[in-house]
């Protein structure tokens, strides 16, 4: 499957998305379909009530998108998930309660190979449903054209773990930033920038469309696997070389220069391009307050927000990476970057690391060399 442009991820596709729910209440059974048969570009093919039944339903309905809940009896959502990304890869959408529980269980399925998650409706609240509805229709259609990502390898993540056993922690302040942003497929892009950089890289600001209860369970399994030190953002935190900063999912995060140091600042303002953390508060706060000292990464990731932020970033002098269409799970986000010109650099996610040291080192040799900002 190839991943979307999102400038053609409105209009209708010549065939119907066909969704097949699994779902063990009927109640949402009945919600989730009624919601996707209102818009006419989806066709809701069926559903079903366990894994069970749903492995048989997908053999004889053949649907392109698949909803998911993690919590099922007889077999849980997860189970099922691993043995049909082995048999049968196909676009998963987990569905999944916002507690602390469900996003340890929603992150494990984003690196199982799900391309997104949505929580479960709130049926009593009609007031809801009308953002919820828009929300799950925009999911389902990026879903039914993302690039269905193979987890990572054992091997691979096993080498991240013990690359974290012996961290060099930096307490230094950091002279350079690195701002990454990123949606649909971005936690599991993420971690495998973070994993392949050392303790010694400059400091990091991540803004990453999540949930509240998501971002501190994101943040602490990145802390567990990388040799950064990774946390969720604190307002006033100042930000340190070896560090990475990852925006609480319901404030914006930006930088700003407190004397010789950067700082993160965390904002409870509106949502911006319909997110709050967004990817453009934080690229504009970077472009504003680090300049050329900065590099700008816009991953993969449904919509535009950040495009534009990372367009400013390139205007000013800062670096800037978007991750490449082959290997982006929806290719909105850095695809709008690149139609903008705001990438300097357009890369397969497995570059992505080796060029942000790159253009690190080459930064730290321009400012050594008196050409740069400081």
């Amino acid at each position: 499957m190839q991943p979307i442009h999102s400038a053609s991820a409105s209009a209708l596709p010549t065939k119907r998305i066909s969704v097949l729910i699994v779902d063990d209440s009927a109640l949402v059974r009945r919600v989730l379909t009624e919601i996707l048969s209102s818009d006419p570009a989806i066709k809701v093919l069926g559903t079903a009530h366990d894994a069970y039944d749903a492995r048989e339903k997908i053999k004889t309905l053949n649907p392109d998108v698949l909803t998911l809940d993690v919590e099922m009896p007889r077999m849980d959502g997860l189970t099922f998930l691993r043995n049909l990304m082995r048999l049968r890869p196909m676009p998963v959408i987990m569905v999944s309660s916002l507690t602390e529980r469900g996003a340890e269980v929603t992150l494990d399925a984003l690196s199982i190979g799900a391309v997104d998650y949505l929580s479960k409706p709130k049926i009593d609240l009609a007031a809801t449903l009308a953002d919820y509805r828009e929300e799950l229709i925009a999911k389902v259609k990026a879903a039914a054209s993302a690039r269905v990502r193979a987890p990572l390898s054992g091997a691979a993540g096993a080498a991240a773990v013990l690359a974290k056993r012996a961290p060099q922690r930096q307490l230094r302040t950091t002279e350079r930033i690195i701002a990454i942003g990123a949606s649909t497929g971005g936690t599991e892009a993420i971690k495998d920038v973070l994993i392949h950089l050392p303790p010694d890289t400059p400091g990091i600001v991540i803004t990453q469309h999540i949930p509240k209860l998501f971002s501190g369970a994101f943040a602490r399994r990145m802390d567990s696997c990388c040799q950064l030190s990774v946390c969720e953002a604190e307002d006033g935190q100042q930000v340190l070389r070896g560090h990475a900063y990852i925006a609480p999912g319901d404030m914006h995060l930006s930088l700003v220069r407190d004397g010789a140091r950067y700082v993160c600042r965390l904002d409870d303002g509106p949502a911006v391009n319909r997110h709050k953390p967004s990817v453009d508060v934080l690229f504009r706060s970077v472009a504003q307050h680090a300049g050329r000292n900065a590099i700008g990464v816009i991953l993969t990731g449904m919509g535009k927000d950040g495009a534009l932020g990372l367009k400013e970033m390139r205007d000013i002098g800062s670096r800037t990476i978007a991750q490449d269409e082959a290997t982006s799970i929806v290719w909105g986000m850095p695809g709008e970057a690149v139609a903008l010109g705001g990438a300097a650099d357009v890369l397969p996610l497995g570059e992505i690391y080796s060029r942000i040291l790159a253009l690190a080192d080459e930064m730290d040799i321009t400012r050594s060399t008196g050409a740069g900002l400081g």
